[in-house]
């Protein structure tokens, strides 16, 4: 068409109309964008700074890791759904009951549960994302031990003086302290183990980790003020204790203390303990009225119960707490929000 000033203003109308309906659309794409930011879980959008991890497991531990997360150490939801992470593929019966999750200076997670009622190993894996997990070890940390029945709740925890992971859990050895058998639920008498490593592919030799003069279960390690705290089960049933009770020691690995008076009632294991703000909390698995308990403390030494504070996820048993960085729980609220 000829440039004319009359072909120009024929074009006029064209044009606008063009760049108009390319307007709305640029608007419409912007508002759908807009409304899908808006539709992401807020816990991925707003989570805090520092915040807490609880790791868990339901009924007998048979599907497996659950995760749950808290802003203030007392309100807790569950992540993934609440369904579990990660399910078990070792051990003599493929449980994963007691997990115990660390996360290690470099940021991975690290983690050890119970593998059966009845066996000489634990089970370990470990992830950067608590999305994603390496392949699952059985770790027969009883093989010298013929003796042996049972290893039960295994904790770990990082030992920055020796720059190394240190794995203790409980086990009963029959022909061993035969002093106290018979004192504890059929053939059980139970004294703390470890071992330690620094890369999970060697280990060292198993060693004694705490013999307090009676039948014991569920330690877990508290470092407070310089000193680290075992809080533990007394596991003895004649007379009935199944209380907690801690020793204190200078140094991760031990030796500790003579064990202290009984902090919590009766009837109650699986402690684990972090610390909020001026006070140090401990939770623990009241396993018969099927709920947790908490009990918090400045000195370690003077007690208050908490209990009546806490929103704990349903069914959940023997867990283990700890704090870690909002970042590293990114990735799972993103990927399965919380409830």
């Amino acid at each position: 068409m000829p440039d004319t000033e009359q072909g120009r203003k024929s074009e006029t109308p064209y044009v606008v109309s063009y760049n108009g309906l390319r307007t709305v659309l640029h608007l419409a794409l912007l508002l759908v964008a807009l409304l899908a930011t808006a539709a992401l879980p807020a816990p991925a959008a707003g989570i805090p700074e520092t915040c807490y991890l609880f790791s868990y497991f339901v009924r007998n531990g048979e599907d497996g890791l659950h995760l749950a997360w808290s802003r203030d150490g007392y309100r807790w939801e569950t992540l993934n759904g609440g369904r579990s992470v990660l399910e078990p593929r070792v051990g003599e019966s493929g449980l994963m009951r007691d997990p115990c999750l660390m996360r290690a200076p470099d940021g991975t997670f690290h983690m050890v549960w119970t593998t059966s009622w009845a066996g000489r190993s634990i089970g370990y894996a470990c992830s950067k994302d608590l999305l994603h997990w390496s392949e699952q070890k059985g770790l027969v940390v009883m093989a010298d031990e013929p003796a042996a029945l049972n290893c039960w709740a295994p904790e770990i925890a990082w030992d920055s003086r020796k720059q190394q992971f240190l794995i203790f859990w409980a086990s009963t050895i029959t022909n061993r302290f035969l002093e106290t058998a018979g004192q504890a639920e059929e053939h059980y008498n139970h004294r703390m183990y470890f071992t330690t490593t620094k890369d999970f592919q060697t280990f060292t030799g198993t060693r004694l980790y705490y013999d307090p003069g009676f039948n014991i279960i569920d330690a877990t390690l508290l470092p407070a003020g310089g000193r680290f705290y075992l809080l533990f089960k007394d596991e003895t049933l004649n007379p009935p204790r199944k209380n907690l009770r801690l020793a204190v020691s200078d140094s991760p690995d031990g030796p500790f203390g003579p064990p202290g008076p009984p902090f919590t009632r009766s009837w109650v294991e699986g402690p684990t303990a972090l610390r909020l703000g001026d006070e140090y909390i401990v939770y623990f698995d009241c396993y018969r009225d099927q709920r947790y308990g908490a009990m918090t403390s400045k000195d370690l030494a003077h007690w208050q119960d908490v209990s009546n504070r806490l929103a704990m996820p349903e069914r959940a048993h023997h867990g283990t707490v700890l704090e870690v960085p909002g970042a590293a729980l990114r990735p799972l609220l993103e990927s399965g929000g919380s409830k």
